[in-house]
């Protein structure tokens, strides 16, 4: 059995950094977070179902665009977004 890992276009990593300050390889700490949500990006009309992971890494609450090639985790944006936040404060919401 093949273990999972991460991959991304180095392109679109300094690209990323670059417009929200955040790489790749920091986005892959919010898989870590026991609290995360994965939710499906229904506005993605391409082929390929993409994803939301949003979970704490580095300053906070980050959002991670990705899909699933294979066995890789494929991240191809990630930032700290007020939406992705909210959301999981909510899914989170101590009762």
């Amino acid at each position: 059995m093949k273990k999972t890992h991460f991959e991304w276009d180095d392109e679109k990593d300094k690209e990323n950094q670059a417009r929200h300050n955040v790489s790749f390889s920091l986005a892959q700490h919010a898989f870590l977070d026991p609290h995360r949500i994965i939710v499906e990006d229904i506005n993605h009309s391409g082929e390929e179902e993409r994803f939301y992971c949003i979970g704490r890494a580095g300053e906070g609450i980050m959002t991670v665009r990705f899909t699933y090639r294979g066995n890789a985790i494929r991240i191809y944006g990630a930032g700290y977004w007020r939406k992705g936040r909210k959301m999981y404060e909510e899914q989170n919401k101590v009762h």
